[in-house]
């Protein structure tokens, strides 16, 4: 599977280095030139490829949404069309300010995302565990400590995310439907609390 990383801040470098040392071909993108982030790539995704955003989409089977969320909204949805996406976005006014595109309190930040991307597949994860643990608290399966990865959203595209979920090194646990990502999101029971797949399990049927 090749997977494409849309985003060089803080989360997208890490998602991309577990995902090479899982031995996915993978390639990042920030908002501009490649060349821009090469020398970043090299030290902190050795083995990734940093490509033009539209290059890396197109040549992906899975495309993961890293960037900062206050410029979603002028994110171009033509560049992921009818690609898998994951979102690892978080609405959180106090630290990104109110967003008028994600208030609608009735609707999810991933459901937001999915009208947006219309022609893609958005599913929900990586979003509740902070970017600094992502790699640290990765763990073979069997680990008693190995944790949870929650996924929101809708089959088949959810179980080809949980078999890479599985393979960087957390436990997958499928929440039925992008409405259910609120689990997952700022203030939700599982975002950023070291959860077991049981724990995780557990509290989707609250």
């Amino acid at each position: 599977m090749r997977i494409a990383v849309l985003g060089a801040g803080h989360v997208g470098p890490v998602i991309a280095r577990v995902a090479v040392e899982a031995g996915y071909d993978v390639s990042i993108a920030a908002s501009g030139d490649p060349a821009r982030i090469e020398l970043i790539t090299q030290v902190m995704v050795p083995g990734a490829k940093a490509l033009w955003a539209a290059d890396a989409a197109a040549d992906a089977d899975l495309v993961v949404l890293a960037i900062p969320l206050h410029k979603f909204a002028a994110f171009d949805p033509t560049i992921v069309e009818g690609k898998l996406v994951i979102d690892t976005m978080n609405y959180w006014p106090p630290v990104d300010g109110v967003q008028e595109l994600f208030e609608n309190p009735l609707l999810t930040s991933s459901e937001v995302v999915q009208q947006k991307l219309s022609r893609s597949t958005v599913v929900k994860t990586f979003n509740h565990l902070g970017y600094h643990e992502l790699a640290d608290d990765r763990r073979e399966p069997g680990d008693p400590d190995r944790r949870a990865m929650g996924i929101a959203g809708t089959r088949p595209a959810t179980e080809t995310v949980a078999e890479v979920i599985d393979a960087i090194g957390y436990d997958p646990v499928i929440l039925n439907g992008l409405h259910n990502s609120r689990l997952l999101q700022p203030g939700g029971p599982a975002f950023g609390v070291p959860l077991g797949q049981g724990q995780l399990m557990k509290e989707m049927q609250r």
